[in-house]
C-alpha cells in the first residue's frame, strides 16, 4: 500500500510521515509538495505543484493507496486574496481528480475551523458555516470539493474532513510557540481578557486519529472538530504550558484598547515582522470556540492528556524549550 501526502513537507505532514513510517516501514511513502524534504530517509519525494494537473511516474498506484490532503496556503494574514482560492480550491480538485484517475477509495483532507467565521459562538461539526476570510471561504470551497469526489461513488468511498483547532507540537512555529517565547520572555500580556477561548490539538494526536480513522474502513463523509473536549481558555493554556516546562512567570492584564493602539503603531512600523500585527492582536482576543465532543464521544482513545503533550514536546526538545 503506498500513502500520497499532499504537503507533506510541512508541520502537520512531517509528523504523520514520522508515523507512517513507525508504523508501516515496508510500504511507499509519497511526499508530494512544492519544498523538497525526504525527511531522512522516510519519504520518497516528488516534486509537485496541486495547482497544476498531479501526474505520478513510476509509482505503482493501485485503488488500495490512501491520500492525505494537507496542501494550502494558510498563513492569514500573509498572502494575497487570490492566492488562498488559487491553491486550496483547484488544490482540491487537482488531487481528488487523481483519486479519481485511479480510484483510490479514501482521503483525509485537512480543512480549518476558519469556515466557521470568528465569532464567541461555540461551533459543532453541525454549525453552518459563515467564513469572513478568503482562507475560510477557500477552505469550505474545498471541502465541498472533495465531498463531490466522495458522493460520486458513496458506497465505495471514505472521505474525512478535519476541522483542527490550533495545532501544537515540535516544528509548529506558530501560535504556541510565540506563546511559550512571549512567556519565558516577559512580553506575554493577558489581551483585555483571560477567558478567550483558543480550542487545540496536539500534533501526534492527530495524526494518530487520521490512522484511526483509516482503519475503521467505513464508505462515508465524516467531518471531525479536531480539539480538545471541553477547549481551554487562554489563561488555562498558559498556566498548563508554565507547568509543563517548570517556568514561572505571573502574567499581568493589559486592557484591550491599549494593547490595539499600541499593536496599530508596531504594525505599521514593521510589526509584522515582529509577530505584533492588528491582525494577529485581533484574532488573539476572539474565541476560537469549536466543539470537540464529537471526536470525545467516538471511539477514537486519547493518547496525551493536554499536559502530557505539552510535556512530550517539551521532551522532544530535550526538555530545554517549546520550538
Amino acid at each position: 500500500m503506498n500513502y500520497y501526502i499532499f504537503g507533506g513537507s510541512g508541520f502537520i505532514g512531517t509528523h504523520l510521515i514520522n508515523l507512517l513510517y513507525e508504523k508501516f516501514p515496508g510500504s511507499g511513502i509519497f511526499n508530494l509538495d512544492i519544498i523538497e524534504n525526504n525527511h531522512n530517509g522516510k519519504s520518497h519525494f516528488i516534486s509537485c505543484d496541486v495547482r497544476n494537473k498531479i501526474v505520478i511516474d513510476d509509482v505503482a498506484i493501485t485503488e488500495n493507496d490512501i491520500i492525505f490532503n494537507f496542501a494550502a496556503v494558510h498563513t492569514t494574514p500573509g498572502h494575497p486574496d487570490f492566492e488562498y482560492f488559487e491553491t486550496n480550491i483547484k488544490g482540491a480538485e487537482n488531487v481528488t481528480a487523481f483519486a479519481d484517475q485511479f480510484n483510490i477509495r479514501k482521503i483525509i483532507f485537512t480543512s480549518s475551523i476558519a469556515p466557521y467565521g470568528a465569532s464567541e459562538d461555540v461551533k459543532t461539526e453541525e454549525t453552518l458555516p459563515t467564513p469572513n476570510t478568503p482562507y475560510g471561504i477557500s477552505k469550505l470551497v474545498a471541502e465541498k470539493v472533495h465531498m463531490a469526489w466522495q458522493n460520486k461513488k458513496e458506497k465505495e468511498r471514505q472521505l474525512t474532513i478535519l476541522r483542527p483547532g490550533v495545532v501544537f507540537g515540535k516544528g509548529e512555529n506558530g501560535n504556541f510557540t510565540r506563546l511559550y517565547w512571549g512567556i519565558k520572555g516577559r512580553k506575554f500580556l493577558y489581551p483585555g481578557r483571560k477567558d478567550t477561548v483558543k480550542a487545540c490539538i496536539y500534533v501526534k494526536e492527530l495524526v494518530n486519529f487520521m490512522l484511526f480513522r483509516l482503519n475503521e474502513n467505513k464508505t462515508d463523509c465524516e467531518i471531525y472538530n479536531c480539539a480538545y473536549f471541553p477547549a481551554f481558555n487562554i489563561e488555562e493554556i498558559a498556566e498548563t504550558m508554565m507547568k509543563a516546562t517548570d517556568t514561572k512567570r505571573f502574567i499581568p492584564k493589559i486592557p484591550a484598547p491599549i494593547l490595539k493602539s499600541a499593536a496599530l503603531i508596531v504594525g505599521n512600523l514593521g510589526g509584522k515582522q515582529l509577530g505584533i500585527h492588528p491582525d494577529r492582536v485581533k484574532k488573539l482576543m476572539i474565541s476560537t470556540n469549536v466543539s470537540g465532543e464529537k471526536l470525545a464521544k467516538s471511539s477514537y482513545k486519547f493518547k496525551y492528556t493536554f499536559e502530557e503533550a505539552l510535556k512530550d514536546w517539551y521532551a522532544d526538545n530535550d526538555n530545554k524549550f517549546l520550538k
